[in-house]
């Protein structure tokens, strides 16, 4: 599959230049929204500052919530799905840039971080349209440092590429809230339960549980970030899990906190 180089000459949106190798392009997107599969010749920190969104990779899905941005490196094939509608504050680097001023953070591989009020605050400056040449400077490397501390993949669920694993993981992602047995979902794919387990650790670096586990607490952030109105109870419940306490606890053992804690506030209210 032929996957197409985008331009960000193309993309529209409200647009701006640090002069220094730095592109900035601000942007609304509609819920149901789709940018297909492609790849920039710049690498990107890709921002929702109101909204939900959704990046596939062929390492995985990361699910970006308002709390969250992604670091999308240069000509990394990826799509983006808009679940909820987005302010969408994008910077892209040119590579001479990063080569020249990147430090800490390795650029080569994508990863979604947690977005402090620092970082949130830092990146709509640079889109307040009052930028000189020194306040951008400052601003771009404060953006920049806040990403070495960052990293987060509480909201990452990997995708194996071997044909028969990959099609049991879509089985599952396309219904979360079901109970997947392995040896069912091992029929369905052609194998056996033995292998699909072995494949699942090897592809995904955890079990066929974890992964599952890891799918549904994403498909419990999306709910969350994605309806002000239902209540945490309910996507317990929605999920599958017998008490509050028990879906409390499978929150908490992958992303490190509770429900409650996880921001939820942010994603709701965060203004543009």
């Amino acid at each position: 599959m032929n996957i197409a180089e985008k331009p960000i000459a193309m993309i529209q949106g409200r647009r701006s230049s640090t002069g220094d190798g730095v592109h900035l392009i601000a942007n609304h997107y509609p819920r149901g929204t789709r940018l297909d599969t492609h790849t920039h010749r710049e690498a990107q920190l890709v921002y929702a500052a109101r909204g939900t969104m959704q990046v596939t990779t062929p390492k995985g899905r990361w699910l970006v919530p308002p709390d969250r941005a992604v670091w999308v490196p240069a000509h990394l094939a990826h799509a983006i799905d808009v679940l909820a509608d987005i302010d969408m504050r994008t910077l892209y680097f040119d590579p001479a840039w990063l080569a020249r001023e990147q430090r800490g953070t390795d650029p080569s591989h994508e990863f979604v971080v947690r977005v402090s009020p620092l970082l949130h605050e830092t990146i709509l400056a640079l889109f307040e349209g009052r930028l000189d040449g020194e306040r951008s400077t400052l601003l771009i490397r404060l953006a920049m440092l806040e990403l070495q501390h960052a990293e987060d993949s509480t909201t990452f669920v990997p995708l194996p590429r071997e044909p028969r694993c990959r099609r049991a993981a879509s089985i599952v992602l396309a219904d979360p809230t079901a109970r997947h047995e392995i040896e069912a979902l091992a029929r369905a794919v052609g194998t056996s339960g033995r292998t699909l387990s072995r494949l699942f650790a090897t592809e995904t670096q955890l079990s066929f549980k974890s992964w599952c586990q890891r799918a549904r607490i994403a498909a419990a952030i999306e709910r969350l970030s994605t309806d002000a109105n239902v209540s945490i109870k309910q996507v317990a419940s929605e999920l599958g899990y017998a008490s509050l306490p028990a879906f409390s606890h499978a929150f908490r053992q992958v992303t490190g906190r509770t429900p409650s804690g996880f921001g939820r506030k942010d994603w709701l209210s965060q203004p543009a």
